[in-house]
C-alpha cells in the first residue's frame, strides 16, 4: 500500500504533462528537452541534419541525464528514437536508459556494432519478469538514420528497426516507478555512445508497427 501511493504521487505530474498518454522529445538543444531540464556531461554538441537539429555524441564521455522516467506507471509502452549509429564506436553501447530510482529496473535501447554494420539490442527488466531482444542476423549499415522502438502490449515484448520487427517474445512486465534517464550512455557512465540522436517518444499503449515513427519524421 505504501509503495503504491509513492508511486501514485510520484507519477502524477508526469501523467499530467503527457497529454493523450504520449511525450515528445526532440533533441536540439542542450538545455531543455521535452520540457525537462538537461544535465550535460561531456562535449555533446547541437548539429544540423537534413530534417533537423540533433544532439552529437562522440562515444568517449558525452552524455545527457534527466530526472524523469518518461514511462514510469505504463503497463503498456512503446519507446522510440531516432538515431544515427557511427562507425568507430565501441562494439557495445547504450544509447537511451530509463531507470527506476533506488532499484536496477529499467529499459535500455542498445547497439551492437559489427564491422560496418550494426544490430539493435532492447532490454527490459522489471520486478516481475525480464527480456532481452537482439538478433543478430538483423544486421543494418552505420552512419545513417534509423528509427528504433520497443513496444509492450502487456504480454508480448517486440523491438523494431524502421517498422520492421527484429524479434519478440512473452514477457511479464510490471509498471516501473519514477527515475531517471541517460542518453549516450548507460545511466552509470559506462558504454558510451558515439552518433546522433534526433527525436524520442514515448507512448502508453503498444502502438502497432504502421504506427510507429519513420527516420524521415519530423
Amino acid at each position: 500500500m505504501l509503495r503504491r501511493r509513492f508511486l501514485c504521487a510520484g507519477l502524477a505530474p508526469f501523467m499530467r504533462a503527457q497529454e493523450g498518454g504520449q511525450a515528445w522529445w526532440r533533441f536540439d538543444n542542450l538545455e531543455r528537452i521535452g520540457g525537462h531540464r538537461v544535465s550535460a556531461e561531456g562535449g555533446p554538441r547541437v548539429i544540423e541534419t537534413p530534417r533537423g537539429k540533433a544532439v552529437e555524441f562522440d562515444g568517449e564521455d558525452d552524455a545527457l541525464f534527466f530526472d524523469v522516467h518518461p514511462l514510469a506507471g505504463a503497463r503498456t509502452f512503446t519507446c522510440e528514437t531516432i538515431f544515427r549509429p557511427d562507425s568507430g564506436g565501441r562494439a557495445e553501447q547504450r544509447f537511451f536508459h530509463l531507470q527506476e530510482t533506488g532499484s536496477s529496473v529499467r529499459l535500455l535501447f542498445e547497439t551492437r556494432l559489427a564491422g560496418s554494420e550494426w544490430y539493435l539490442d532492447a532490454f527490459a527488466f522489471s520486478s516481475s519478469g525480464t527480456k532481452t531482444l537482439m538478433n543478430r542476423e538483423r544486421r543494418h549499415p552505420l552512419d545513417r538514420w534509423y528509427a528504433v522502438a520497443m513496444v509492450y502490449d502487456g504480454r508480448e515484448f517486440r523491438n523494431y528497426v524502421n517498422g520492421v520487427e527484429q524479434g519478440g517474445g512473452e514477457a511479464a512486465l510490471a509498471p516501473q516507478g519514477p527515475g531517471r534517464t541517460s542518453v549516450g550512455v548507460r545511466i552509470n557512465r559506462v558504454d558510451y555512445f558515439k552518433g546522433a540522436i534526433r527525436l524520442a517518444r514515448f507512448t502508453r499503449r503498444a502502438l502497432a508497427a504502421g504506427e510507429l515513427l519513420t527516420a524521415e519524421a519530423r
